[in-house]
């Protein structure tokens, strides 16, 4: 008696849909997730007492505006994107962001009792290598 070992065929479809990639895909994305947003608001843990102004209205900014941060502490560091960086230094640090074709708006985030020569030390640094698009970061006043 002679076997016969192959199979019938099916004309239905499959109508399986294995997800296991896409459970994948999804777990790898939260991880890069939770550990990028972390580092978007790092900029922010650099305590600093802004000086305050009065309240204004306010435009806001074009979404695809590049931001970067320097922070003048009252102590005299200046932090440049949340690395610190020597005040005589700052220029050097400041060049690759000035051979962009867009340069970056430069947010200048300075304690209250900082010093006007170390403000005007870091505006130097920015006139030197032509960066000219800055704007502040203080306190609006509780009036």
């Amino acid at each position: 008696m002679a076997r016969n070992f192959r199979r019938q065929r099916q004309s239905a479809p499959i109508s399986e849909l294995n997800v296991t990639n896409l459970i994948d895909l999804g777990f790898t994305l939260l991880i890069v997730f939770m550990i990028a947003t972390p580092l978007i608001n790092q900029e922010q843990t650099i305590p600093v007492d802004l000086p305050v102004e009065s309240q204004s209205e306010q435009t806001p900014p074009d979404p695809d505006t590049q931001f970067e941060s320097i922070t003048i502490r009252a102590d005299g560091t200046v932090s440049l994107s949340g690395e610190v960086v020597r005040l005589d230094a700052l220029a050097d640090a400041l060049a690759p962001f000035a051979g962009q074709s867009e340069p970056p708006v430069f947010r200048i985030r300075m304690d209250a009792d900082s010093t006007a020569q170390q403000f005007i030390t870091v505006m130097d640094a920015l006139k030197t290598q032509r960066l000219s698009r800055i704007t502040f970061d203080t306190q609006v006043s509780a009036q």
